[in-house]
């Protein structure tokens, strides 16, 4: 039996992304993919965009990459670095297991002191904002201003349940259809053509035809982030802070999550995005944009 092959190079979709959003695209944009090892025999990948010093670094969500940002970055036009995080992507597994936001963190700062080290404002969605917290208090000189993107200390297994469920899936597919099918279930709001462009950056397709995501597995759903102080590094934090915050139901953020961040940090910027759910830079990329030059880079 003939195993179609389906064709993957991770630079060649970005015309995808700014037609899809009405973004001028004259020429495709300068992306290169780098490595940086944290320890010996292990590394984080990201993609480093444009050819001047990096002005922003994006931190992405868990079962996520580096590429849920292409939007953004060519949405935004500046230097810019996106980091896989451990077990994310290309990059290695992390020290402590996937979703451990201290180790994390550490692995984080060595990326950000090698690639972006005078950047103005790190962006972390999801997970990913729940380790920029982290790194907050780990490399505090490195987080100058900080945008939390849909997420709090708040969040739990309630309001998490649906992306859980999505994570803990099967353990593979037996073709591309069956895959994007699951991912179309599950995303209800996005278009099909950037569900199929995020699952070719996001899996595998193995020797046999079948398909695997490349994130490691959330411990079948038993594995959690350890949050209980992060509440406290919010508000320690001596970076300016935004949260944005989607208000589709997808959202994980509640009106008690705001109202806390709100409590701690009175100096906080909260910006709404009603047309948004969880995956802000998914469904509303080039307000979220927007939002983050206002914010970052005046």
């Amino acid at each position: 039996m003939t195993i179609e092959r389906v064709p993957y190079d991770e630079f060649s979709y970005f015309h995808e992304n700014a037609a899809e959003f009405d973004l001028p695209f004259d020429a495709p944009p300068v992306v290169r993919r780098v490595t940086v090892e944290v320890e010996p025999g292990r590394s984080l990948s990201a993609l480093v965009w444009g050819e001047t010093e990096p002005e922003l670094v994006f931190l992405h969500g868990g079962a996520q990459n580096a590429h849920t940002w292409d939007t953004v970055a060519l949405a935004l036009g500046c230097s810019l670095v996106a980091i896989d995080l451990p077990g994310h992507g290309h990059s290695d597994g992390g020290r402590g297991g996937t979703l451990d936001t201290g180790s994390n963190a550490a692995d984080i700062a060595i990326a950000i002191e090698a690639l972006a080290p005078r950047a103005q404002a790190v962006i972390g969605m999801s997970l990913g904002g729940i380790t920029a917290l982290a790194l907050t208090r780990h490399a505090p000189t490195l987080v100058s201003k900080l945008v939390l993107v849909d997420i709090t200390p708040g969040v739990d297994e309630t309001k998490s349940k649906a992306i859980v469920a999505f994570v803990n899936g099967p353990d593979s597919f037996p073709d591309f259809d069956e895959l994007l099918a699951r991912t179309i279930e599950f995303n209800p709001t996005r278009s099909e053509s950037s569900l199929r462009r995020g699952i070719l950056h996001n899996a595998l397709q193995r020797e046999d035809g079948s398909w695997v995501w490349r994130y490691q597995r959330f411990g079948g759903g038993t594995e959690r982030p350890d949050m209980s102080d992060l509440w406290d590094a919010l508000e320690a934090a001596s970076c300016e802070l935004m949260l944005v915050r989607g208000l589709r139901p997808q959202s994980v953020v509640s009106d008690e999550d705001e109202a806390e961040v709100r409590r701690r940090r009175p100096d906080a910027q909260i910006i709404h995005v009603v047309e948004a759910g969880h995956s802000v830079q998914g469904d509303q990329p080039v307000e979220l944009a927007e939002i983050i030059r206002k914010f970052a880079l005046s």
